[in-house]
């Protein structure tokens, strides 16, 4: 009988319990393979890309009020709410029964003052005739230029009238003044409307380009300015922004800041800013928010992985490697400002130290270790794992 098929399973069940056991200290804080050695990595100054965010409103390009140039009820909506539309088309529709009985009237008028200034043009052609002729006086051939200049101007005003009326009855159709959006509707058909409403009939936003209006701290504000040049030239240089829409998504296109308020808010020491994004899938929408993400970059820095820390009383330790290969416990002032896996080191490290970055919670102050690095770690892991599956028991566990 074959011994080692007797024994094949529970063989197999050791080596899996021992795979186990060796996975569970490869991974996750405790970072040791084989007796006393963790992995230690060497901090060089770096740099550091960041980002900051700030609240913004968003604005269209052009903002236009719709408001009606003549009173009277509405009488049909031509577009929907959310519609876009162009530049001339029409919007709404206001009663223009008055307005066309004005115009008429104004037109038939002037068409009276045209005829009645040609009756008194010829008048005045045979009064100078016969005053040339000396068969009437002085005076009545003047009452008669006098009568031909004021024909000229009863007809000049009656013209003036038929435009107005003409314009006045052209109201009647609101037209939108440019390409945009249009907002919501405070009124509707049958309402009467008027130049005095307080609300406008609507608002038809321009969106192609979209602004994003955020306001700076004065002190962001003064490192700006004393980066060299003037504010506008530094303005120039910022880097391409981003926008992080309400749901948390980032859109897509950045966008670039191109003005700066001259006053500072007294109230809150900052200033505001302007950033334009280009719109042309009409995403954003005039009257929303969202934050502007500023990206900067830190130089002459520290990181360290936030798996390499410690986290006592709101203070935060790692284990600094020693000459003799003792690790020191150390206490580090870090920055408010991180990426999610790294620390920005203030204080309490320098260029060159040696931290332990995984296995910390194993360590304590003035323990001996064996450094490795990360590659070297992740090697014997990898070769322990390899003889458990080939059954080299005797050298999966060193």
């Amino acid at each position: 009988m074959n011994m080692n098929r007797i024994f094949s399973p529970y063989r197999m069940a050791f080596v899996g319990m021992a795979l186990s056991v060796l996975t569970a200290c490869g991974g996750g804080q405790s970072g040791v393979v084989g007796d006393n050695q963790f992995a230690v990595e060497t901090l060089n100054s770096t740099v550091s890309h960041q980002t900051k965010q700030y609240p913004a409103s968003i604005r269209g390009f052009q903002d236009i009020e719709i408001r009606p140039q003549v009173s009277g009820f509405i009488v049909k909506l031509c577009v929907d709410e959310g519609a876009f539309v162009r530049k001339g088309q029409a919007l709404f529709q206001i009663d223009p029964t008055q307005y066309k009985a004005a115009y008429d009237q104004a037109k038939a008028a002037v068409e009276s003052a045209k005829a009645n200034l040609k009756t008194i043009t010829e008048t005045e052609a045979n009064k100078k005739m016969l005053h040339e002729q000396q068969i009437i006086s002085d005076f009545e051939y003047q009452t008669a230029q006098n009568n031909l200049l004021s024909a000229k101007a009863t007809l000049a005003q009656a013209e003036a009238n038929l435009t107005a009326a003409k314009q006045n009855l052209g109201f009647c159709t609101v037209t939108s003044p440019s390409d945009g959006v249009v907002g919501t509707f405070p009124y509707r058909i049958g309402a009467l409307v008027s130049p005095s409403v307080a609300e406008p009939l609507t608002t038809v936003s321009q969106i192609n380009d979209i602004y994003a209006y955020f306001s700076l701290t004065e002190k962001d504000l003064l490192e700006l300015t004393r980066a060299g040049g003037t504010l506008e030239e530094q303005v120039g240089k910022m880097p391409a922004v981003k926008l992080q829409l309400s749901d948390g998504s980032m859109y897509e296109e950045s966008g670039k800041i191109d003005a700066v308020s001259g006053v500072i808010e007294q109230t809150t020491g900052s200033v505001s800013m302007r950033a334009i994004f280009p719109n042309a899938k009409n995403i954003l929408r005039s009257g929303g928010s969202a934050n502007v993400v500023f990206p900067y970059v830190i130089e002459n820095i520290l990181l360290v992985p936030q798996s390499a820390t410690v986290d006592i009383q709101d203070k935060k330790f790692v284990y600094v490697l020693q000459a003799d290969s003792t690790v020191k416990y150390t206490e580090i002032k870090i920055s408010n400002l991180n990426d999610g896996k790294n620390y920005i080191v203030l204080d309490g490290l320098k260029s060159g130290d040696k931290i332990a970055v995984e296995g910390v919670t194993r360590l304590s102050d003035g323990m001996k270790i064996t450094p490795i690095s990360q590659a070297q770690k992740e090697a014997k892991f990898q070769q322990a794992l390899k003889d458990q599956r080939e059954g080299n028991l005797a050298t999966a566990f060193n």
